[in-house]
């Protein structure tokens, strides 16, 4: 356990003490789905653009402001992946439009694999030619205008709101790493850990107006497998449309959580991913109908980086002696080191991962992590925190990898060794990963405030 520092915990108290005023929020969304053909993200086995459309893709955002009008906007967007290049342009931009410092947006992605590639994104996992390359180097440049777009209409959308927070559980998840004779490979592992609960934010007027809602789930959003080639939000865009479909005039946030080891059960189907969908939606909506606690006070937001380092780097004798493997990929990751390794004359140590808190009052905390964490973070940091009022994000800010659990080295697997080359990481994160992004997460939710 923590020990919070004595004047932050009175500072925080003093403030809940002085607030009194409303809360204020604004929501707005924007299609975002590219026109084709274009590469798909998430599957490496996808040899052609997708040339259609299954249903549009959004980016969305929630804007919320304090009795002093201290802000915070949370931004979701259908696609694999926010990458730090784009989240740091478009929040410059905020910044110059619309004065919020970095700590005030949270980017989160819903990590749909029918989502269109985003430049410098898992760029490893992908083959493609200059014509493909030059779509998505555009693509990615008409996202970043739309997402500082509508951050700014939500910002526009201000109005006296009622924000209040409740939960569900959904149970099409399931943890995907199963054990075998020849070790960890991704299947189904009923008895891995794995969050089935549904944090629920609604927002409405004060003329009780719906709105919109947010919410979060942690499971990959892979139940269309690679032989789909249509633009698709997954069982997250289901779940979005069928909300609003429900509820005309709201806007239905996802948020993806720490879901890097789960996937849906079963898979494969467009009938599956709508019937996840459509059961998502009603969670949702049973949740709203139900008992909620209000969330008010002040809003405090925190944003840092902190150093992860990565395990013994490879020798330049050991990606030279990748080039001969029959595996594309890892051939290739071997010819991008070797190259920076000429030109660098090393590989990086280390990498700046991406912490944020936010917290309202002492009602609500939202934490966001980069990366696709796995179970265990979130399970750990409720534990913790305290499960109530808290949404525990992954996929958040920048997407550069898998980020694995402290126990899960010595199992080994995917998300632990083999998907760093999909993700153009020199080698395997250190395993004490967990403990260093774990304490900024505590030394953030100090300084914002603090909980129970």
């Amino acid at each position: 356990m923590y020990k919070p520092l004595t004047v932050l915990v009175l500072t925080s108290i003093l403030s809940l003490t002085l607030y009194a005023g409303p809360m204020k929020a604004g929501m707005a969304k924007v299609v975002i789905t590219p026109p084709t053909p274009i590469m798909l993200a998430g599957y490496a086995a996808r040899k052609s653009p997708a040339e259609s459309r299954y249903q549009d893709l959004y980016a969305k955002a929630l804007a919320i402001w304090d009795d002093r009008d201290r802000a915070v906007v949370i931004v979701t967007a259908d696609i694999l992946g926010f990458t730090d290049e784009l989240t740091a342009a478009v929040s410059e931009a905020a910044k110059e439009k619309y004065g919020l410092q970095r700590d005030q947006i949270i980017f989160n992605s819903s990590h749909t694999h029918s989502g269109p590639v985003i430049r410098k994104n898992l760029i490893g996992a992908y083959q493609l030619n200059a014509e493909q390359a030059t779509k998505i180097h555009e693509y990615t440049l008409a996202l970043q205008e739309k997402l500082v777009w509508v951050i700014g209409k939500a910002l526009r959308e201000k109005t006296i709101a009622r924000l209040s927070l409740g939960s569900g559980q959904a149970d099409f998840a399931v943890n995907r790493r199963q054990s075998g004779p020849e070790g960890i490979r991704i299947g189904v592992n009923p008895g891995g850990p794995v969050d089935k609960e549904v944090p629920v934010l609604m927002v409405e007027s004060n003329h009780d107006v719906l709105l919109g809602v947010i919410f979060l789930y942690a499971c990959h959003n892979t139940t269309l497998t690679d032989s789909f080639n249509q633009l698709s939000g997954d069982y997250a865009g289901f779940a979005q449309n069928a909300f609003e479909q429900k509820h005309p005039g709201s806007v239905a946030m996802f948020v993806q959580g720490c879901g890097g080891d789960v996937n849906p059960n079963p898979r494969g189907t467009l009938e599956l991913a709508t019937s996840y969908g459509n059961k998502l939606a009603e969670v949702v909506d049973s949740v709203i109908a139900g008992k909620l606690r209000e969330v008010k006070g002040p809003v405090r937001t925190a944003y840092e980086k902190v150093l992860i380092g990565f395990d013994k780097l490879p020798s330049k004798e050991e990606l030279t002696a990748r080039l001969s493997e029959t595996d594309v990929f890892r051939r290739r990751h071997a010819e991008r080191m070797l190259a920076r390794l000429e030109r660098d004359g090393s590989l990086r140590k280390d990498y700046a991962y991406p912490v944020q808190v936010l917290q309202i009052g002492g009602d609500f905390t939202f934490v966001a992590l980069g990366g696709e964490v796995v179970t265990d973070y979130a399970l750990r940091i409720k534990k913790e925190l305290g499960g109530k009022s808290l949404f525990v994000a992954g996929y958040s800010n920048d997407v550069m990898g898998y980020i694995p659990s402290q126990r899960m080295f010595s199992e080994g697997g995917y998300e632990v060794d083999a998907s760093m080359i999909y993700y153009d990481l020199p080698t395997r994160w250190n395993p004490g990963v967990e403990e260093v992004i774990f304490s900024k997460v505590l030394d953030l939710v100090r300084v914002t405030g603090g909980r129970k």
